[in-house]
């Protein structure tokens, strides 16, 4: 896997755009970053609900393994390029995807608080 081919893969997501932050490429849905890119160190990573990240971890333990800290315990999960199989990417991809665009559906379905008071404050 080359960082082109990640940057492609991300990329060809519905509605994907790439960004950055921290000195490198991400790739977000709608302003959620689900994938970021670290080319200089060789790898990638995904962002996966904790099943999904376990799943990939135990199945591919040579091209996936969590972030460190808090980031891994949350989804971050770390791609090495230089071992990951184009169809194991293309999944965790796509779930990444997912999941940042449930995560934008979760937001905007979210009843709005008003500050308004009270129509009947200050009236007698």
């Amino acid at each position: 896997m080359t960082p082109d081919r990640f940057r492609d893969i991300a990329l060809g997501m519905a509605a994907a755009v790439e960004s950055a932050h921290m000195g490198h490429p991400d790739f977000r849905l709608e302003g959620r970053i689900f994938a970021t890119l670290r080319p200089d160190r060789g790898w990638g990573m995904v962002t996966l609900g904790p099943d999904d990240q376990s799943r990939f971890v135990r199945d591919h333990p040579d091209a996936f393994e969590p972030e460190s800290g808090a980031w891994g315990r949350a989804g971050c999960t770390r791609v090495l390029l230089d071992a990951v199989a184009e169809d194991a990417l293309g999944e965790a991809m796509t779930l990444a995807w997912q999941l940042a665009a449930a995560k934008g559906q979760a937001r905007k379905s979210k009843p709005r608080r008003t500050t308004k008071a009270p129509s009947s404050v200050g009236k007698r």
